[in-house]
């Protein structure tokens, strides 16, 4: 299982580089990473899970990076009570989602329990042509989401395109787009390309819908036309810093927007919500009032995101320093 020990995400100025997680290689072994798939495969899901145990209890003694950041996130979500026992079932969730995504690549739908709420509107807005931003964040699955496609047959398939940078995840997902059947293969849109904005807005247009990870600052979004700043915002009673980059690009290309999570809830069972979060396909003339908007538009999905760690404290896999103490 890959943990990636990310720098900091932070404002130019508290930091040379205001989004390094996303130049940095994620902690992972190819032969280890082939090994766990293969076991998957050929063994199944009840067995291979056996051995997320021990990969837990690795990275829980051998990774002090991650386990420091882990540490202020449970203490901030459940309280001073969180100890080692909590910060190894929150790994041991996130080890669980990614042995899962080989399976859910595979279309193993039967082995899973996914209960889904919420997706209504989502098909709605496709089946205007329109299509949508589904903004989420680094909680539970998001192969899990996979399964809509198939609750969504009556209506024709949902086609989801994730938007992110691709550059520090290649080995991982190198080895499951290998083992992901071809209907089921993500289809991505890497974002810091020339022309990642037209072939963003071409695939609205066709009814598809763009999935975004919106709890981590983002490099490079000035290639995609945008004028994105970071908001230090109250998020479980610290100052943390989130872009304003998806919202943006949501009102310009003046889309609804949804918040997503699949999120783990132990054993084979996933629940997929999908929320409204706002609707920015009417034009505003006024260029304060957008700004107030946009602004108003993150402010929700901060309160969202903390309401959803509160709720489930052990499905937020952002192991990196996200209130930039490392860095005073």
């Amino acid at each position: 299982m890959a943990v990636r020990e990310a720098g900091p995400a932070a404002p130019g100025d508290k930091t040379p580089d205001a989004a390094a997680w996303a130049h940095q290689p994620e902690r992972s072994n190819m032969v280890a990473l082939r090994f766990i798939c293969w076991l998957a495969l050929t063994c199944g899901r009840r067995l291979t899970r056996l051995i997320l145990h021990p990969i837990c209890l690795y990275f829980l003694l051998f990774a002090p990076t991650p386990r420091r950041h882990i540490k202020r996130y449970l203490f901030r979500a459940i309280g001073p009570r969180a100890g080692w026992a909590d910060g190894y079932r929150l790994l041991h969730a996130f080890a669980s989602t990614v042995l899962d995504r080989v399976y859910f690549l595979r279309g193993r739908m039967e082995l899973f329990d996914v209960r889904i709420s919420g997706q209504e509107p989502v098909e709605a807005e496709v089946m205007s042509g329109r299509g949508a931003f589904l903004l989420g964040a680094h909680v539970g699955s998001f192969e899990a989401m996979g399964a809509c496609r198939q609750h969504s047959s009556d209506h024709g398939a949902l086609r989801l395109a994730m938007l992110m940078f691709t550059d520090n995840a290649q080995r991982i997902s190198s080895i499951l787009e290998t083992i992901a059947l071809p209907e089921l293969r993500p289809h991505i849109i890497a974002l810091g390309r020339p022309h990642s904005m037209l072939a963003l807005r071409d695939w609205l247009d066709g009814g598809g819908l763009g999935g975004m990870l919106a709890d981590r600052t983002l490099p490079g979004t000035e290639d995609m036309g945008q004028r994105s700043s970071n908001l230090t915002l109250p998020f479980l009673g610290q100052p943390a810093v989130f872009s304003d980059g998806p919202f943006r690009l949501a009102a310009l290309l003046r889309r609804k927007v949804f918040f997503m999570a699949a999120l783990y809830a132990g054993g084979a069972r996933y629940d997929v919500r999908f929320e409204p979060l706002v609707d920015f396909s009417e034009r505003l003339a006024d260029p304060a009032q957008r700004e107030q908007r946009i602004r108003a538009a993150v402010e929700a999905y901060v309160a969202r995101l903390e309401a959803l760690c509160r709720e489930h404290p052990y499905n937020w896999f952002n192991f990196h320093d996200f209130w930039l103490e490392d860095t005073h």
